[in-house]
């Protein structure tokens, strides 16, 4: 089942169970995805509708998590320790979606043969590095946790 559909019938469910919070972030996202689809045929310059792949649909709710880790980190800096939760939980829902993420010694594998790869040697060529290690690990790697261990591994 393509996963735009997964997302909907989910936010139907949410809807007859009374599930306010997953109900507000399903249609957050669904209107985050239409949004991004909107975006791709203005792009495209093309007047029917266009479908976002599963792949494309991964790379809004990773923004989506994105957004929700900002969000708790500033709530944590001000003491707002009531919101920060309710971000956490709103990122826990949307976690579901995209799968387990990659462990750090898997990613460590993965920057260390790109690394090879592209023959990087100075931290210069950190963004050749970075760009080949999102490419393979298609969503289940935080860039600024692989920016941070490049940088490791370039440096030291």
């Amino acid at each position: 089942m393509p996963l735009k559909e997964k997302l909907q019938q989910d936010l139907n469910a949410a809807l007859k169970n009374r599930e306010d919070l997953k109900r507000l972030v399903l249609s957050t996202l669904l209107s985050a995805i239409h949004n991004k689809e909107i975006e791709k045929r203005t792009v495209q310059k093309i007047a029917e509708v266009v479908e976002l792949t599963d792949e494309e649909i991964i790379k809004v709710i990773q923004s989506e998590i994105k957004k929700r880790k900002e969000a708790v980190e500033l709530y944590e800096k001000g003491s707002r320790l009531e919101l920060a939760k309710k971000e956490k939980d709103e990122m826990n829902i949307l976690l579901q979606y995209v799968g387990p993420q990659m462990g750090q010694e898997e990613l460590r594998k993965i920057i260390k043969e790109t690394i090879q790869e592209t023959g990087a040697k100075e931290i210069k060529d950190m963004g050749k590095v970075i760009a080949g290690v999102m490419a393979k690990a298609k969503g289940k790697a935080d860039g600024k946790e692989v920016s941070r261990i490049v940088k490791e591994e370039l440096v030291g």
